[in-house]
Formats: structure tokens, sequence, C-alpha cells
């Protein structure tokens, strides 16, 4: 367990699935990219969802939630989702704690591998997995959510957030203002239009929740990114732009998809950032 400023830091596997290696890698030709991740007989490259848990004295906040388990068998073939192993109420359960004690779920953004744990079937209709919780989603992914373009409106599942706003328990973040003491964030608009990454830092240590900008630790290297991206030149300037600080001040990324490393420090090899230091932050 990592300690920072206030928070016991907790890393929760929730899901394992797999996405297209070509999709998740972009122009990065596959005799490179599968020297890292090797994909399966259907392209698709191994993975986890892993959502970070922060406890302080009064707060127990997730950010992220998963896959969750709302899935048809067909979607699960197709997308390789298995809970057997991880999942949300275990990893949860292995540290004592309940879904009812979750103060608050920050949403890095609304694709259904980050917040489809949210909500979840019970006797037949969909409902908030966590019901004394506080939902924080940027509010231009929340926007774009609900009017995505057809590029985009494979990756957004209204079950995954309508309860929840029919029920008053969403919470905007609009701007860049800290709205959870002792946790700042940014926003990033490549990947995904308005997605927010918690930093959680004491003057020490620095944690910053990688989400889909460096999903795993395959992904620090600049031009690695994703097909997925909306504007992938811009995800190439943010992450041009975020290493070197990140460097410079010895952050620790949390890596929400790598199937392997939770977290980890960077290092530089001429204009060649990669991983320096595995950190494991629980488990």
């Amino acid at each position: 367990m990592l300690k920072i400023g206030q928070f016991e830091c907790h890393s929760i596997e929730t899901s394992e699935f797999g996405l297209d290696g070509g999709a998740m890698f972009g122009i990065i030709p596959k005799p490179l990219w599968e020297k890292k991740i090797p994909a399966d007989s259907q392209n698709r490259i191994p993975m986890v969802t892993r959502s970070l848990l922060l406890i302080s004295d009064n707060k127990k906040i997730l950010v992220d939630t998963g896959n969750g388990t709302k899935w048809s068998e067909k979607l699960k073939h197709i997308y390789n989702i298995k809970t057997d192993r991880y999942n949300m109420e275990s990893g949860l359960g292995n540290l004592g704690i309940s879904s009812n004690e979750i103060t608050d779920v920050i949403c890095t953004h609304l694709h259904f591998d980050h917040v489809g744990g949210n909500t979840k079937w019970e006797d037949g209709k969909i409902v908030p997995t966590f019901p004394n919780a506080k939902y924080w989603m940027p509010k231009e992914n929340l926007d774009l959510a609900k009017h995505p373009s057809q590029k985009d409106q494979g990756s957004f599942m209204e079950q995954d957030w309508k309860v929840l706003e029919e029920n008053g328990m969403i919470q905007i973040v609009d701007g860049t203002s800290p709205f959870l003491e002792g946790i700042d964030f940014i926003l990033t608009h490549g990947h995904t239009k308005g997605m927010l990454h918690p930093i959680i830092s004491d003057g020490t240590q620095t944690l910053f929740y990688g989400a889909d900008i460096i999903p795993s630790s395959a992904h620090i290297p600049i031009p690695w990114i994703m097909a997925y991206d909306i504007d992938p030149v811009l995800t190439v300037d943010e992450k041009a732009k975020l290493l070197p600080k990140m460097l410079d001040e010895n952050w620790i990324i949390f890596f929400e998809h790598d199937q392997k490393v939770q977290a980890g420090t960077l290092k530089q090899e001429g204009k060649h950032f990669s991983l320096d230091k595995e950190i494991v932050i629980s488990g």
C-alpha cells in the first residue's frame, strides 16, 4: 500500500479483457508492439481494468470502475471480458470495504471500460453500484457521451450513467478547480474531450492517474498512442508536454490497463521515454 498525504492508495483490478492490438497502438507496426504485449489469435492484447482506491479519514474514493458486469454473452466474447479472477466486489472485499462505503467515484471519462462498473443489474433493473457515492464527471465528456459522433458512439453506453443522472447522483466537473480535498487534476483532450486525470501529491511523492493517455507501460513513448483517439496529433502534443515534467519531478504513473504493471516512474534515453522503476501500489 502506498501512502501519499492523507490518502492510502490501493490498486484494485476489476476485470480482464482484450482489445485489438492495432487499435491500441495506432501507427506503431505490429512487429514492434507485439514485443511488448503479444496478441491472441484474434489480434487482441490482454489487459485489465484497474481502479485506484483512495482512503482518508473521512473519504473512500474510487477512480474509475472498469467494465462492470452488465455485459451480454456476445459482447463478453468480443471483448474477452472475464470477471472470475478480478472484480470490483472481491477487490473491495479483500480490503474489508463494501460498495455502500464508497463516498465518491471519479470518472476520468465515460468510455465503457472506465465506467461500466458505475451501475449494475439488480432484480431486473439497472441500479447504482455505489448507492451512497457522488459520481464526479467532466462536463465536456458527459456532453460528448450524450451526443457522440459516429466514431465515438460505440465507446459510450447510456446505462453507465443514466440512472445516476435520474437519481441526482452526478456531480459535474466544469473547469479545473479542485473538487475533492487533497486531489488536483488536469484535463486532456486528445483521446477524448475532457478526460480527467487525478493527481495526488504531498510534495514528496506524486501519483498521476494515466487513464487512456498512458493506459499501459507500453504506451509511455510519445508516438505510441491509440487509433481510438479522437485527435491523435493532440495526444502526441499532450504527452510531449507531460512526460518531461513527470520525469523531472519523478511522478508515479498509475496504469489503468496494464496487465502486469500497476504503476511506475520514467526514464529517458535520448528522446525516448520508457518505464524505469515498477511501483507496486498494493497487492
